[in-house]
């Protein structure tokens, strides 16, 4: 099972960060060992003092695939889900200042929790699809679909050209503006369209 990312696919948050908006799907993958299920806690690692919430859609891949074209892309999953991109800003900003890779500030132990997925039929907007994340009550971000700048079967076509992708794979579609840091103790909430899908605390 691969966790595969996609960075700056809103273009609030690219320019929140600064960052170009781009033309093509960025990605970056996360292991396995990333993956945190069932509202577990998310424990602050002690090599960051600056760990950001990055709220997201997750799609599941359903059956093999390579090179997928982007037309028949939707044949390719079913179900949806939320997670959350933890991410090391300082860490990341040192590597982005020297052109390295971003693997310790993104793909650590832990950092990307999904809730339980469900059927894309099963919602109301699957074309327009509403999520947000409250910390402590209060919300800090929220999205919907239709502003991602590459859709699902835009990032499935693109992402296959280069891995194929496997069932189970989950795809992070990218965050809305917002981010933020977190601190120990807070309480996390996520809400795909008005159902509270994650509910856990930083440990």
């Amino acid at each position: 099972m691969k966790i595969i990312c996609i960075g700056r696919n809103y273009a609030d948050h690219a320019k929140e960060l600064k960052n170009a908006v781009p033309e093509k799907p960025v990605f970056f993958m996360k292991p396995d060992s990333a993956l945190v299920i069932k509202n577990r806690p998310f424990f602050y690692p002690d090599f960051s003092k600056d760990v950001h919430h990055e709220v997201e859609l997750v799609i599941k891949i359903s059956k093999l695939g390579r090179r997928i074209s982007e037309k028949f892309a939707d044949q390719y999953y079913s179900e949806i889900a939320l997670g959350v991109d933890f991410t090391a800003r300082d860490l990341q900003g040192e590597m982005k200042s020297k052109g390295l890779p971003w693997e310790i500030a993104k793909a650590f132990d832990y950092s990307a929790p999904v809730s339980d997925f469900v059927k894309l039929s099963s919602l109301e907007e699957p074309q327009g699809i509403d999520f947000r994340m409250d910390i402590n009550g209060k919300t800090v971000q929220q999205g919907n679909s239709r502003d991602m700048i590459f859709n699902f079967d835009r990032i499935i076509s693109y992402v296959s050209q280069f891995i194929t992708l496997k069932t189970g794979d989950m795809i992070f579609s990218g965050t809305p503006s917002g981010v933020g840091p977190v601190q120990i103790n807070d309480h996390i909430e996520c809400f795909l369209e008005e159902k509270k899908m994650m509910d856990f605390f930083v440990k």
